[in-house]
């Protein structure tokens, strides 16, 4: 459905009727002015007249359609395509919940096709409405704002994140024992999501910043240089949360791995020190006439008490050298 929809002349916005003729009207008239129409899920047949009043190109319009669409930036003839990922994240399951923003620019419009809940356009409308220094910036001053909020959920999910590989690396080197494999590769998958969302738009968000894609106000790139940074820094972040993730997961295997090292180590002294009792008794349990000392008084006494000194020596060595 079209959520809004709204002109822009000097600054203050104007409110439209949504009809085509009155579009196509606006369109042709006021230097400097431009629309903006948004829309939330739209289907094909609104989307195809919105389509034909602004003349978007065909193949944009089907990736708008599209909920699963890879970030990108397109440049077409007499517009340009934008599609962004956007982001949260549900910190009962650490889950990172995706949707999507695609952004028609031209010299006199921009629509904005919302897929999913995600970032709320409305507030944004709102925002760049009271700056009016942005607006003056035309079009480029919606992309600019909607690229900023996108990014912004973006840091939001990253710092969830952080917090939950914190608990991970204090589990891992905890006394307790957790269901740590686990909860890695959820979080490792998580942050796949997300580097799906962040690394694809850093080169084009450069070229934003320098001002290199048409339709953009030249007055706009320090806003777009500042976008640029946080997505650097977003994408940096990752990178990081995913190392340490990984170096968890190898000191959990190397924990492990040390700790069934020293659990075999404590078996085996353990079996030796009942080894040495059970050849004892073994030997004296022979059914056999000539055998030393079994027609001796102490002699029962005396195979006891060879188990008991035996073990005790054994246990002392052991424990001595770490075993135990």
């Amino acid at each position: 459905m079209i959520v809004d929809c709204a002109l822009y002349r000097d600054g203050e916005r104007q409110p439209l009727e949504l009809a085509d003729d009155s579009l196509k009207s606006l369109r042709a008239n006021g230097e400097g002015d431009f629309i903006w129409v948004g829309l939330h899920e739209p289907d094909e047949p609104e989307l195809r007249w919105v389509a034909d009043v602004f003349d978007l190109h065909p193949l944009a319009v089907e990736d708008a359609l599209t909920r699963r669409q890879r970030p990108k930036v397109e440049p077409y003839d007499d517009m340009l395509f934008l599609v962004l990922k956007t982001l949260w994240y549900v910190d009962e399951t650490d889950q990172v919940e995706s949707g999507q923003v695609a952004l028609f620019l031209g010299p006199d419009f921009v629509v904005t096709v919302r897929q999913g809940a995600g970032v709320e356009l409305g507030s944004v409308r709102a925002d760049l409405e009271a700056r009016r220094h942005l607006l003056a910036h035309g079009p480029s001053a919606v992309v600019y704002m909607v690229c900023d909020r996108v990014v912004d959920g973006h840091e939001e999910v990253v710092g969830g994140l952080d917090v939950d590989v914190d608990e991970v690396e204090q589990a891992v080197f905890s006394a307790e024992r957790y269901n740590n494999p686990r909860r890695i590769y959820v979080l490792k998958r998580e942050l796949a999501e997300v580097r799906h969302a962040v690394h694809p738009i850093r080169l084009p968000m450069q070229r934003f910043a320098a001002t290199g894609y048409p339709f953009l106000h030249r007055d706009s790139a320090p806003f777009f240089r500042d976008v640029s940074d946080h997505v650097t820094r977003v994408s940096e972040n990752v990178d990081r949360l995913d190392m340490l993730l990984s170096t968890a997961f190898d000191a959990y295997n190397a924990r492990i791995q040390t700790q069934q090292n020293a659990d075999m180590r404590k078996i085996s002294a353990w079996v030796a020190i009942a080894a040495v009792g059970t050849l004892v008794a073994g030997i004296y349990g022979m059914n056999f006439d000539h055998m030393p000392e079994l027609g001796w008084r102490f002699g029962y006494p005396w195979a006891l008490g060879l188990m008991v000194v035996s073990s005790v020596v054994l246990y002392r060595l052991f424990k001595k050298s770490g075993w135990l």
